[in-house]
């Protein structure tokens, strides 16, 4: 485990637990998949399961990533609602895309029953809340958009979303049945481990050195080996290494950071989020917050700890706690980490066609669902020459002016939002 996960909650309490050896020697494949989170994991079970022979290359440990990171939030769509996605791929393309990712729960709902993955499903719903008067209207929009879709969403009155939440700090909120929680690094270990079971050969601390084409043949190098395969699968997302023979797509690295309290006493867990829905915010820059099995509330914001603003986004959370919970305000937060993710400028994932392979990246935060289903997606379609399962076209190529630039927007308001709040 690296350094900066030895203080992540989900390293700590982590039930899957899957090793897989380093790749040393020749192989050949079907498939090579690079990156070892929710996108390549299930990209790898998908192939193994339709027979292919595939190869798994994670630079770490499995999950090391931002899916060992996650929030755990099981969201059925993306950040944008309905016709926002509509606006950029068009009524077809984005309405298809939309249907896709409603039955993303269920997708990773029905994987964790297949393959008994043990990580602290829940599937009660989430709660997305209205920070202040003004963030109602921002959820009355988005209501109205999935009814419209047929999604079965319920906005909630303020005095029965404090109900929901324990919290009289929230003043309405978007239930949505068809979302959970889950315990994100265990569901990412499960996948290897049911990949591996279906056949497909996973190597752990095995970074991708190059890559190269030959004819219809890619070859892959590592320190240690090497693997020639027909079909590759780039899913690195926010965390793509530089590496030979391959520039990787541009994306906005923005930084969300978590920490955890210790298990809640039963007489407070039977105020604060009784039906255990994992809940986030209005606000621009958002906070999230949600238990865990042990009982555990999860707290976390917008920002990076492992810079400057580090010290203001740490004390910023327990005054944040405090705020959602007064009872919480002596509660000590024994964790605390972060992680990054990949933003586009739309804010919509993105497949970029390498000519037999893809590279996948971009989910702005919405990891679980959409990585499950665009890493299975891209399997069967490498492996069938179908593409028409794919949730989004692939496009040539990808650009994205001034990224860096950008990010240092998103951390700069996240650490003056914080500085402001803790004042």
């Amino acid at each position: 485990m690296t350094s900066d996960l030895a203080s992540c909650l989900w390293h700590q309490t982590c039930q899957e637990t899957p090793a897989f050896e380093e790749l040393t020697g020749e192989a050949e494949a079907d498939l090579v998949v690079i990156g070892g989170g929710f996108t390549g994991c299930s990209a790898a079970l998908k192939a193994a399961e339709m027979g292919a022979s595939v190869h798994l290359i994670e630079a770490d440990e499995t999950g090391s990533g931002g899916s060992g990171r996650n929030v755990g939030l099981v969201n059925a769509g993306l950040w944008l609602p309905p016709e926002d996605i509509n606006a950029e791929l068009g009524a077809g393309t984005g309405s298809r895309l939309s249907q896709l990712l409603a039955g993303a729960p269920d997708m990773v709902f029905s994987l964790i029953t297949k393959h008994a993955i043990q990580c602290e499903a829940e599937t009660g719903g989430t709660l997305h809340c209205a920070h202040a008067p003004a963030g109602m209207k921002d959820l009355q929009r988005r209501h109205a958009q999935l009814r419209a879709i047929g999604a079965p969403v319920q906005l909630l009155p303020r005095d029965d979303a404090i109900q929901r939440t324990g919290s009289e700090a929230v003043h309405g909120a978007l239930f949505d049945p068809r979302a959970g929680t889950i315990q994100p690094l265990a569901f990412v270990r499960g996948l290897a481990r049911a990949a591996a079971r279906a056949g497909a050969q996973l190597h752990e601390h095995s970074a991708a050195t190059a890559i190269s084409r030959d004819g219809s043949t890619w070859h892959v190098a590592t320190p240690k080996g090497s693997i020639r395969a027909k079909h590759l699968i780039m899913a690195t997302n926010a965390y793509a290494r530089s590496l030979s023979g391959y520039a990787a797509p541009q994306v906005i690295p923005v930084h969300y950071f978590q920490a955890a309290t210790d298990p809640l006493p039963a007489p407070l867990l039977r105020q604060i989020l009784p039906m255990k829905e994992g809940c986030w915010d209005t606000a621009l820059v958002m906070s999230s917050w949600r238990l865990d099995q042990a009982g555990r509330l999860i707290i976390g914001g917008m920002g990076a700890l492992d810079h400057f603003g580090s010290a203001l986004h740490r004390s910023w959370l327990p005054r944040k706690l405090a705020a959602l919970y007064p009872d919480l305000k002596e509660a000590q937060l024994r964790s605390h980490w972060h992680g990054r993710i990949a933003m586009t400028a739309e804010h919509l994932p993105k497949i970029l066609d390498l000519q037999g392979g893809f590279a996948c990246f971009g989910y702005s935060g919405r990891g679980i669902g959409p990585g499950t289903l665009f890493g299975t997606a891209m399997a069967e379609a490498l492996l069938t020459g179908d593409s028409t399962c794919l949730p989004v076209p692939p496009v040539p190529d990808h650009s994205l002016p001034f990224a860096s630039l950008r990010s240092t927007y998103y951390e700069t308001g996240a650490t003056l939002t914080h500085l402001i709040s803790n004042r």
